[in-house]
């Protein structure tokens, strides 16, 4: 990946209101991981992180976070000097399926106050901090798009879209976090 020119879809873009703050993430590297429960702790072991098995929890360790998205699913996501890319191709032996989706997803962080009310103008999930605590983790929507959804923090939430509907996304974070403010 180094001799890509990557180019996020919503550089420079930034919105802060009373309560409210978006930013585009950074680029990190993505990918989607299928395994059986037989192979977890393979895996876990290759890539330098024990795969979470409960549902709706993450773990993070040196910059590499495991996000569960069901029995047999994760979204594995690192910052770019962590060799993720490399790790991944070690697992060459192991029954599993590892697919780079770095240049397909793009991520925003909601942040403050006021996140609640902005994730929850268009996500049906309850985002309360007892059924969705610091770490946990879902597929879910926001508007008519399909999001992953982590919380970083009770006031901190990473939304991962797709590229090709982060504008939607963003536009619609936006527009509820004008609406908070009435």
């Amino acid at each position: 990946m180094d001799d890509v020119l990557q180019i996020e879809p919503l550089a420079g873009r930034r919105f802060a209101a009373t309560g409210i703050a978006l930013e585009p993430a950074p680029f990190c590297e993505r990918f989607s991981l299928r395994a059986g429960p037989e192979e977890v702790a393979e895996v876990g072991k290759e890539i330098g992180i024990a795969l979470p098995v409960k549902p709706k929890s993450s773990k993070t360790l040196k910059k590499i976070s495991a996000l569960w998205l069901g029995p047999d699913e994760w979204l594995i996501m690192a910052a770019p000097e962590t060799g993720l890319s490399a790790k991944m191709s070690k697992l060459d032996g192991t029954l599993c399926s590892a697919v780079d989706v770095s240049h397909r997803n793009t991520a925003i962080y909601v942040e403050g106050p006021n996140a609640l009310a902005v994730l929850n103008a268009g996500c049906p999930q309850n985002l309360s901090l007892t059924a969705f605590p610091k770490g946990a983790c879902s597929r879910t929507i926001i508007g008519k798009s399909e999001i992953i959804l982590l919380r970083e923090s009770p006031e901190r939430f990473r939304v991962e879209c797709w590229r090709s509907f982060s504008d939607y996304v963003w536009n619609f974070l936006v527009d509820a976090g004008k609406s908070a403010q009435i």
